[in-house]
């Protein structure tokens, strides 16, 4: 992979770059080659702690769980060190650190017409939206928006999108699981998430855990919210699941791969079984998957923890459909792509597109999704593939309850072997199918 020329952020092929580096270590000889490499660039080494996010000039920030390391140096200093997968010893890969975001997309007419309505919902008008939905869509779509029962029919009980994957029905609660949400982290305030086990980090200097943002808020209501409210529906799958809420993006809505990588390796050293993360950076056709990230996704699978991330919303179907993003375009990262109520695939989705990685894995509903949001706003609906992330970790929590053995690799191959197939629609759109609870 070619450095961008400068040794401050800069742009190469698939995103924004922070000007530092990630160095990924061969197992078993990670210490020769974190040795290899501090020799070769004069870096100080420095073990990722509780208190260390991110390395500061002429440091390398070791996360030792992980085999990675993160390095700020020039692209010079690399170069002229002759610091390479091929020539340093316990060195597999080196590549440029990214800035990642958020992933929501901006509101469909649909959630937009249903904000204006909140508190005042007609009947009258949610079934003509409803009957408008099923006029412009194939007749596989209407079947599944009509079995489904979906917001357009009847929300009252339970969000669309939980009927929808069949969360309601399921007898799991997702009792001892626990479950990493890897974003802005949490508003802990919320009148609905009290008297629950929640432990927050926060990987943002001079951030606290305090969500200041909404979208972390929002994707750890639907994974985990809770079963009973006082008032509205239903929106949280595993509800008696232990949350581990990670902040590795900024209120902003953003933060670089080494924020995510501490949030990665501290889920995994708390024994978390799924990893959540509804962020990433955009990619181009053709561009590789992150080497680091791959090997680190396969090591937390071998550790008992699956990461399960967002497809991106870089889409604007039918005109133009773009590739997976990144870190979800890695193969042994679950991909989820995002489904509208109608059942179609949403406008805004990406597509499995590159044959050497980057496939869908499986969808969830994504579009006008119901969940909480920091005080005083409470509740919100959004759109975007990070909506339909957390279906799928709260899915997968359920799971993880009902097959105590199934951790790692399993347990996405239980997730994707039970999914619903959608015979309608492409498996490069929607992988495996829709999302279902055990």
């Amino acid at each position: 992979m070619e450095f961008p020329a400068t040794g401050g952020p800069g742009e190469y092929p698939g995103g924004t770059t922070t000007g530092r580096f990630l160095v990924l270590f061969e197992e078993g000889v990670a210490d020769a080659g974190v040795a290899a490499l501090s020799e070769a660039t004069g870096a100080r080494t420095v073990a990722a702690t509780k208190e260390t996010t991110e390395p500061e000039p002429n440091e390398a920030l070791f996360f030792e769980g992980l085999g990675v390391a993160v390095v700020d140096t020039s692209p010079q200093q690399m170069q002229q060190a002759g610091v390479s997968a091929a020539a340093t010893p316990g060195i597999l890969a080196v590549e440029p650190e990214r800035i990642n975001h958020a992933i929501e997309a901006l509101p469909s007419a649909f959630s937009a017409s249903r904000e204006t309505l909140a508190g005042q919902r007609s009947a009258e008008y949610l079934q003509g939206f409803r009957e408008a939905v099923l006029h412009l869509t194939s007749p596989a779509a209407g079947e599944l928006l009509v079995e489904a029962g979906t917001a357009a029919s009847d929300e009252t009980q339970a969000t669309w999108g939980l009927q929808a994957v069949r969360a309601v029905n399921s007898s799991f609660t997702g009792r001892g699981i626990r479950v990493a949400v890897l974003d802005t982290g949490c508003d802990l305030q919320h009148p609905d998430l009290q008297g629950r086990s929640i432990q927050g980090r926060s990987f943002i200097p001079g951030e606290a855990v305090q969500d200041g943002n909404g979208h972390g808020t929002h994707c750890i209501g639907t994974s985990m919210g809770p079963r009973r409210l006082s008032a509205g529906p239903r929106y949280g799958i595993a509800h008696d699941a232990e949350v581990y809420a990670g902040k590795v993006l900024s209120n902003a809505g953003s933060g670089s791969d080494s924020q995510i990588l501490g949030g990665i390796n501290w889920a995994v050293e708390n024994k978390c079984a799924l990893i959540s993360m509804s962020l990433g950076a955009r990619t181009r056709p053709g561009q590789p998957f992150s080497a680091v990230f791959e090997a680190v996704a396969a090591r937390a699978q071998r550790a008992g923890t699956l990461i399960i991330a967002a497809a991106g919303n870089e889409s604007n179907r039918p005109a133009a459909v773009n590739p997976v993003g990144h870190p979800a375009n890695c193969p042994s990262i679950m991909a989820v792509a995002a489904l509208e109520p109608a059942g179609s695939v949403a406008r805004f989705s990406n597509r499995g597109m590159d044959p050497d990685g980057g496939q869908i894995d499986i969808a969830a509903p994504g579009v006008d999704v119901y969940s909480s949001y920091p005080m005083p706003t409470r509740y919100r609906r959004l759109d975007g593939t990070s909506m339909a992330t957390p279906h799928v970790a709260g899915a997968a929590a359920l799971f993880a309850e009902a097959n105590p053995a199934a951790r790692g690799a399993a347990l996405g191959q239980l997730l994707t072997t039970r999914a619903r197939r959608l015979t309608h629609l492409s498996s490069a759109d929607v992988g495996a199918g829709l999302v279902q609870a055990p």
